[in-house]
């Protein structure tokens, strides 16, 4: 898996990139209570906003952590936010984007580099 500095983590499927966001940014959210996701086929450049989530404390934006097009969504999360709480890791996947190039991925952290981000 990688991950960006924004706490999301990318874990690549075949040819797809599947997007989340960390245990840490779940823990640091609270509960959550609502997620919109993207359109599927939406292109996002790196950096868009891509998804919003809203919990007891806050609400954030999951923003693209690269180029590419949003080729599936998460349905479970729109009637079960709450998961994101449960299964950062897992089940509460946000999205799943094509990109042209999967070498991008080398430029984002390991776990390491992020356990040290986050300390």
């Amino acid at each position: 898996m990688k991950y960006t500095k924004e706490h999301e983590w990318l874990r690549v499927e075949g040819d797809l990139v599947v997007v989340g966001i960390t245990e840490h940014a779940a823990t640091a959210l609270g509960d959550v209570v609502f997620v919109e996701l993207p359109e599927v086929e939406t292109v996002v450049a790196e950096g868009d906003e891509v998804c919003v989530i809203e919990s007891v404390k806050a609400a954030s934006d999951i923003l693209a952590p690269v180029d590419g097009e949003i080729v599936a969504v998460n349905e479970k999360l729109v009637d079960n936010p709450s998961l994101v709480n449960e299964d950062p890791l897992g089940a509460a996947w946000f999205f799943k984007m094509k990109i042209d190039d999967l070498s991008v991925l080398d430029e984002l952290m390991d776990e390491d580099e992020y356990n040290d981000l986050i300390g």
